[in-house]
């Protein structure tokens, strides 16, 4: 089964004006369909073609880096899309909010440090929560 391209769950200009429509067309049609299209050529001819991106994920360290780069762009670009919301946003609350509180201070605080962590990593920018090294951003 060849991975496809999914549809967004909204409109392109959806999360304006947060993220405009050209962004969210270009990132969606042309940047996330790379993925798909350099995943599927990667996989082509072996065991994991038939395989669902979440098979292959299952597994990852078993495939060559090209399935590995473009598989887990793949998925991690349609779990973007998925939790993503015109309507989103927000405070967290509930035990989510209890344990940003705890470890940060507040919701702010920790808005704040993210963002660091994200403008001083080398790439992408790309930064996220450790749970295994005691909460701390990286």
């Amino acid at each position: 089964m060849a991975f496809e391209l999914p549809a967004l769950p909204y409109a392109t200009d959806a999360l304006e004006p947060h993220i405009d429509k050209a962004t969210m067309e270009i990132h969606h049609g042309k940047h996330h369909q790379a993925y798909v299209d350099n995943a599927n050529k990667a996989l082509a001819g072996t065991d994991g073609e038939n395989l669902s991106v979440e098979d292959i994920i299952k597994n990852i360290s078993k495939y060559p880096m090209p399935v590995r780069n473009n598989g887990g762009g793949h998925y991690n670009h349609s779990l973007y899309w998925a939790i993503m919301s015109p309507n989103g946003g927000g405070t967290p609350s509930g035990d989510l909010g209890k344990a940003i509180n705890d470890a940060f201070g507040s919701f702010d605080d920790f808005k704040k440090k993210f963002a660091e962590a994200g403008v001083t990593r080398f790439g992408s920018g790309w930064a996220w929560l450790s749970v295994d090294n005691g909460g701390k951003l990286q």
